[in-house]
């Protein structure tokens, strides 16, 4: 059963990873997805890879910080599709630092890309998911639409050496139940997901040297050995995993869960 029939998603940061195994998923249940990352040739090799096997797709390239980029995306989305149903929003990436050696700059980066650009996100797509659903609701339409924010644990628990990754991510949270109570009675889920460690190139051992606009990320490999060892199930999530939770809240299955957090961890914190 195709449970996205016809529905359009946008979702942030789908070139790779996790947003790319999320359109994979939404393309075989049906959706019209948007597909946006910052880096041209993963946005495009991935639209490439969706529409090769019959989905429909389009890319919208842009860095979601930019004061414009909602802008530009809402309006690629509606003269591509006509209408938006759902919108993920989860591009991100960590920079990571203890407090007393933490910048401005890395603080403030943080909340622009995991927080204020999310807030823009869901604002301008205001006309086409709360008014719409609005509209539906006066016509006597049952039809709901999807917010999926991705936050991660330590936006629910904190963690070392990421004070302006788990501010902005608490943060989302606050946004994420906030949207839930203004927009729920228009028949909006807006819900967030938690993820602990996923096996994306955030949490590759940082030995491999990968950078996302010249920052290192990754994580020691002894550290990482430790992460592992105090999840219950004793490893990684994979990026699937991941993404099948936050298919899960943009599906009908999710109708009447709103301003909820699910934790995607293996375990850890239990």
């Amino acid at each position: 059963m195709r449970l996205l029939e016809n529905q359009v998603a946008i979702i942030t940061g789908s070139g790779r990873g996790v947003g790319r195994a999320l359109a994979e998923i939404m393309v075989e249940h049906g959706a019209k997805v948007v597909i946006s990352d910052k880096d041209h040739h993963v946005a495009e090799e991935t639209l490439q890879a969706i529409t090769a096997k019959g989905g429909e797709a389009i890319a919208v390239v842009g860095d979601v910080t930019g004061v414009d980029f909602p802008k530009k995306i809402i309006a690629e989305t509606i003269s591509a599709f006509g209408k938006l149903d759902i919108l993920v929003n989860n591009a991100g990436f960590t920079w990571d630092s203890l407090i007393h050696k933490m910048s401005d700059e890395q603080f403030q980066k943080m909340l622009d890309i995991h927080l204020i650009a999310p807030f823009r996100l869901i604002r301008e797509a205001a006309p086409y998911i709360r008014d719409s659903g609005k509209a539906d609701i006066e016509a006597g339409i049952a039809h709901y639409r999807k917010i999926v924010n991705v936050s991660s644990v330590a936006g629910v628990m904190g963690n070392v050496g990421q004070a302006n990754y788990a501010s902005a991510k608490a943060g989302l949270i606050g946004l994420t139940k906030t949207v839930a109570k203004e927009w729920a009675g228009f028949n909006v889920n807006c819900n967030a997901v938690a993820f602990g460690m996923i096996d994306t190139r955030l949490t590759q051992p940082k030995e491999k040297g990968e950078h996302v606009d010249g920052v290192a990320v990754g994580i020691p490999v002894k550290v990482r050995q430790m992460f592992e060892q105090s999840i219950p199930q004793k490893r990684a999530g994979t990026i699937k995993e991941a993404a099948e939770g936050i298919f899960y809240l943009t599906s009908p299955l999710s109708n009447y869960v709103n301003g909820q957090v699910l934790n995607i961890n293996g375990g850890m914190y239990t």
